[in-house]
């Protein structure tokens, strides 16, 4: 347990980027097999949008807007009236597990092999994807260098010339003539074309230029820091060759066009005969001009046949209604895989309250999520400490008819802490935080640093002072509720000794049959909502367990779907049935 428990302490900030960076890269990729069958079809059907190389280059800019869509972290502005949980205090019936603790023996306990958790296996996975990620565009740049290198050299072994009104090298290798160099470019043109025909020769050099002219070197930059970026995208690579092809084939057009037929023969066949002289294959998206057989037919077809009404407004609009199919269809993606990507959420954390050594850490434990009503054990301290709440039955705050209750028999009645804690009861803990005020809500909450510190509440509606901490600003993640329940432990917090005391006696605090005495909060609440079908809920249960001289501090969150019984109790129903029972082995 404690060589994973250790792994796991080095990656503690990556799990919740892991984990939609895997998502991510499934999404993208799914949406590049979108990308290439939607230009594909252009392509055999709508050559003249084939022959744009916007599409192309568009088209990969679809895909990595799909990859980013999927990678940022969703906002929590969007959401319905929330659903809060009400504690049931039915335990497992202690003879029951009375029994089942002394007929197994302690070491059988100790001595049963570790088994990794689904969440461990996928917070390992993501990572190692995380890993493998960077190592591949490391990877990738380093082979880019490598190819800026050999083009450098093959360029510095050339000669001179002023042919041209960029640099022109010309070089003795079997080469096909290639432009490269975005900020400086350069022309290589080998020396057998000078056994080509004038008139060849002008245009094969006139396709170089057409290609610094219509700024090729830029969109081919472009293309190859998104490819570079997505390397693991096999449908990047073919956009980018589709670009590349695209580009060629542009430039054909433009120096061929006006040109009579012969001299449309003679730049088909110094194509082919540049083909067979080529034998130092330098194919790189660094350079434009190399002859390859797979562009070669598309380019000779088009001398043969030009294409006809390129340009027609019918053409811009058809370019265009077929990249918004494509991006709406990538865009139609996002939320499905944001859903999985949520769905998987899941942390079961346990820390020793004196050593803070972790004894247990499964699943995506740095995702942050709405406390819901686990905040009421900060409501709890603040209210002790400052005076507004003076024991377990005081004071008994009336119930309003203007109070929000959302159908709960349980929050119309006159409410008291004991109840408030028991019954989760909003309303009251919203009269003790507005009475309190919002400067010393924000000093304690700063002060307890309690996760990420934010009581403003929902955008512009200035609520942060009663709806924060309930699916609206205010988060926190399982690794930040146990640090934060550490110090309720240790008493580090900058809270009278009242308040420790009083907040742990309204938790009504139950002992297992193992003899540990459990001190816990659950709270519920809804995601993000990305439609309004969403019918998923995180559950928290938070607390500490003692036994003794040893406290063991907890966090367990979990999103899944919406069931009869909220997503809390559910959540400290599982922890207390499959964790609680097991403390004595940890």
């Amino acid at each position: 347990m404690e060589s994973h428990v250790s792994i796991f302490a080095i990656f503690t900030g990556l799990e919740p980027l892991a984990l939609r960076f895997a998502l991510a890269s499934a999404g993208c990729v799914a949406a590049g097999l979108g990308v290439w069958a939607v230009t594909t079809l252009c392509r055999r059907w709508l050559p003249a949008i084939a022959a744009q190389r916007s599409v192309w280059l568009l088209g990969q800019c679809t895909v990595v807007a799909a990859f980013l869509l999927i990678l940022l972290p969703q906002s929590e502005r969007l959401r319905m009236l929330p659903p809060i949980d009400i504690e049931n205090y039915a335990m497992p019936a202690p003879a029951a597990r009375a029994d089942a603790s002394t007929t197994a023996p302690a070491t059988a306990a100790k001595d049963a092999p570790t088994t990794i958790s689904p969440q461990t296996l996928l917070t390992y996975t993501t990572q190692g994807w995380l890993l493998l990620y960077a190592l591949g565009l490391g990877y990738t740049m380093i082979q880019l260098l490598r190819t800026r290198r050999t083009l450098d050299a093959l360029a510095s072994a050339g000669n001179r010339t002023n042919a041209a009104p960029v640099h022109t090298i010309e070089i003795d290798a079997p080469i096909s003539p290639m432009l490269f160099g975005l900020l400086r470019p350069r022309l290589l043109l080998p020396l057998h074309l000078r056994g080509f025909d004038e008139d060849q020769r002008q245009m094969i050099v006139e396709h170089e230029l057409t290609h610094w002219r219509r700024h090729d070197l830029q969109w081919a930059s472009a293309g190859i820091v998104l490819q570079t970026l997505l390397w693991f995208n096999p449908f990047m690579r073919l956009l980018r060759n589709q670009l590349s092809w695209a580009q060629e084939l542009g430039c054909d057009r433009d120096v061929l066009q006006g040109r009579p037929q012969a001299q449309r023969k003679a730049y088909a066949a110094a194509l082919i005969a540049q083909l067979k002289l080529q034998q130092t294959p330098i194919a790189t998206a660094l350079a434009f001009g190399h002859v390859t057989p797979d562009t070669l037919a598309d380019r000779i077809a088009l001398i043969r046949t030009p294409a006809k009404a390129l340009r027609g407004p019918w053409t811009r609009i058809a370019t265009l209604a077929a990249l918004a199919a494509v991006l709406a269809t990538s865009l139609a993606l996002q939320p499905s895989l944001a859903s999985q990507s949520a769905s998987l959420l899941s942390c079961t954390a346990l820390v020793d309250a004196a050593t803070g050594q972790s004894l247990r850490r499964d699943g995506q434990c740095g995702e942050r999520a709405t406390p819901a009503s686990t905040f009421n054990i900060v409501v709890a301290l603040m209210g002790y400490d400052s005076g507004i709440l003076a024991d377990e039955h005081t004071p008994v705050i009336k119930y309003q008819p203007s109070y929000r209750t959302w159908d709960h028999a349980d929050w119309r009645i006159d409410t008291d802490p004991s109840s408030w804690i028991k019954y989760s009861n909003l309303w009251y803990a919203q009269q003790v935080t507005t009475r309190l005020g919002e400067d010393k809500l924000r000093r304690y909450v700063r002060g307890f640093g309690y996760g990420n510190q934010d009581v403003s509440g929902d955008a512009g509606k200035h609520n942060g002072l009663t709806q924060s901490w309930v699916e609206s600003s205010l988060t926190i993640s399982p690794d930040e509720q146990v640090a934060f329940l550490r110090k309720i432990v240790n008493r580090q917090l900058p809270i009278s000794a009242k308040a420790y005391d009083m907040t742990s006696r309204i938790l009504h605090p139950q002992t297992l049959a193992n003899g540990w005495t459990i001190y816990g909060k659950t709270g519920t609440g809804s995601p993000p909502l990305i439609n309004s079908d969403d019918d998923r809920q995180y559950g928290w249960y938070v607390g500490w367990a003692t036994k003794g001289s040893r406290t063991i501090v907890f966090a367990n969150m979990t999103l899944d779907h919406r069931q009869d019984v909220f997503a809390g109790p559910r959540i400290r129903d599982a922890f207390l049935r499959n964790v609680a029972t097991q403390l004595d082995t940890l």
